[in-house]
């Protein structure tokens, strides 16, 4: 079975590599998962984002990261940002950034440019 291609959008692949190691590879075995059509082991929809918006929450050693993706179209995954998280709420700086980048994309989907 052929997996979903990861769109990777603004700085979310240089944001996610920049995670501590184990970080990276329980992110990059999550969305491995996602291609595949499983659901990650730790995850929370966040329609308010935008509709089937999803955080993967990972904990590495007391500190958190996220990766926000979509994965509700036929062929693509689309990562809309990764980072740490710094308090219990998501900052408005990037819940700027995923909905900016949700916006994004939905308007190149409406005019036919799925990438």
């Amino acid at each position: 079975m052929t997996g979903k291609i990861i769109d990777w959008r603004g700085s979310s692949l240089e944001d996610l590599k920049a995670f501590p190691e184990s970080a990276r590879i329980v992110a990059g075995r999550q969305l491995r998962n996602i291609q595949h059509g499983l659901e990650p082991n730790d995850f929370k929809m966040i329609n308010n984002w935008g509709t089937g918006v999803i955080e993967i929450r990972l904990d590495d050693h007391s500190k958190a990261y996220r990766v926000v993706y979509i994965a509700k179209f036929e062929r693509k995954i689309y990562v809309l940002h990764s980072f740490q998280k710094k308090s219990q709420r998501t900052s408005q700086k990037d819940v700027n950034i995923i909905k900016t980048r949700y916006k994004d994309i939905i308007h190149e989907r409406r005019a036919g440019n799925d990438r």
